[in-house]
């Protein structure tokens, strides 16, 4: 007699031959060097765009695989498709921001003989766990000519890295009494550059801020900077050293940024490798959705319309916008959080997502009633259940917590605002917005997996 109750199925079972191991390996492989790579939105979007000019795509529309870029920080691309534009696109989408934090535009600072950095934290992120830990600076200072200098230190071989400290226990018991928001300050996120001070030069006074002198003279030195070259930069701290393996079975992946850049390069790997699909189609990556996806270059922006509006009028012109966007298929390639095991009275177990256990579909985001929410239609998600369920690739049913206890945004609702079917699906995560994020290795396939068998659906 057929099963008729609803049962999670693991990865680590259905993918257990050794053909099916070695291509979930090699793509995990892929991934931890991608993730390794790309710590800021810049270059994530410039990674992807590498990967897409490998494979014979090239900027704009003239030919079948196109791509757009804007300010190098969200990246529109196209394969196109057997059938009409007017039948509709299929649309996978996903973010290139991750929370980090950010040097404020005047950061210089010098206390008590350390020279050190102010920052601004951007995104949800938990202040503790930034204190005590190695981190690199990553990210562009423009100067007033506007050249653009490239900036990455921390994270090559023997590279002095950048840390924040943290008070030491000996002189924090009152802290120990005060909320988290109170205990960890968000002006204390300074980040810690240097100690030597510049001497000064016989017969000279030294420098008022000697350490923050050296600083300069060192930054000039490298990148031929000054400090008002800081104003015009966009300069990123965040975790020093390589994706890497965790567990003596190698099984899931740890680095920083897996939220959203698993759903990056799972799509992005997607798109390249599926199957003459007979629907063109696209990625889109976003930035700034950890903010609330303002912005040019956010989901709110008006970029993937113009570039969806260049893209027919290169390959369809007399298809008029609307229409294609009516008939489009979309996936919001976000991340979903696993059930922790030392936390798992926040979730409710029944529709909550487990590690390993495939991709995970989110009906609704939202939160306190699904107030900000996509909410996907059944005839959608029907039609999504028998693409995967035709290829046996592992998925779960998910909500973000316990009513009234999580919740969470996506860029799903802009999408959705277009009138296409729209529902978030990506893989889970433990410790989602830390500066360490786990993913399970056969999630990150059965994703993989289940973004090229959407695009490969008649």
């Amino acid at each position: 007699m057929k099963e008729l109750a609803s049962q999670k199925r693991s990865g680590w079972e259905i993918y257990k031959d050794e053909a099916g191991r070695s291509a979930m390996r090699a793509l995990a492989d892929g991934y931890m060097n991608f993730l390794s790579r790309a710590k800021t939105e810049r270059e994530t979007v410039a990674a992807a765009m590498e990967q897409l000019e490998a494979a014979g795509f090239r900027a704009g529309f003239e030919g079948g695989r196109g791509f757009v870029h804007l300010h190098g920080k969200a990246l529109f691309a196209a394969r196109r498709g057997r059938r009409s534009l007017a039948e509709g696109l299929r649309l996978i989408s996903a973010h290139t921001d991750s929370p980090r934090l950010d040097l404020k535009q005047h950061p210089l600072i010098e206390q008590v003989g350390v020279g050190q950095a102010k920052t601004h934290y951007y995104g949800g992120l938990r202040k503790y766990q930034w204190f005590a830990r190695p981190l690199a600076l990553h990210g562009v200072v423009v100067k007033a000519g506007g050249e653009a200098l490239p900036i990455c230190l921390g994270e090559g071989q023997g590279e002095p890295v950048f840390t924040i400290a943290d008070l030491l226990p000996h002189l924090a018991h009152d802290d120990a009494k005060k909320t988290l928001a109170d205990a960890f300050e968000a002006e204390k996120l300074n980040i810690i550059l240097g100690h030597e001070p510049a001497l000064a030069e016989e017969g000279q006074e030294a420098p008022k801020e000697a350490v923050k002198a050296r600083i300069l003279e060192l930054l000039h030195e490298r990148y031929g900077i000054c400090e008002d070259d800081l104003i015009s930069a966009e300069i990123e701290a965040v975790p020093a050293g390589e994706a890497r393996y965790v567990g003596l079975d190698r099984g899931i992946v740890g680095g920083y940024g897996q939220d959203d850049r698993i759903c990056v390069y799972t799509a992005l790997r997607a798109l390249l490798d599926a199957d003459d699909p007979e629907y063109t189609s696209c990625v889109i990556f976003w930035d700034k959705e950890e903010i609330g996806s303002e912005g040019s270059t956010g989901a709110s922006s008006r970029f993937f319309e113009y570039c969806v509006q260049d893209m027919a009028s290169a390959w369809e012109p007399q298809t008029p916008f609307r229409r294609i966007m009516m008939h489009t298929k979309a996936l919001s390639g976000d991340v979903h959080a696993a059930v922790d095991p030392d936390w798992q009275d926040r979730h409710e177990m029944k529709n909550s997502a487990f590690f390993g256990s495939g991709i995970a579909f989110c009906k609704f985001t939202g939160s306190r009633g699904k107030y900000g929410a996509n909410d996907a239609h059944p005839e959608y998600l029907g039609w999504l259940r028998g693409v995967l369920d035709a290829r046996g690739i592992p998925w779960q049913m998910a909500e973000l917590g316990k009513v009234d206890v999580g919740g969470g945004g996506t860029v799903a609702l802009f999408l959705a605002a277009y009138g296409m079917d729209v529902v978030d699906a990506g893989p889970a995560l433990l410790g989602m917005h830390s500066p360490f994020e786990l993913s399970s290795v056969p999630d990150i396939w059965s994703a993989k997996l289940a973004y090229q068998a959407f695009f490969e659906a008649g």
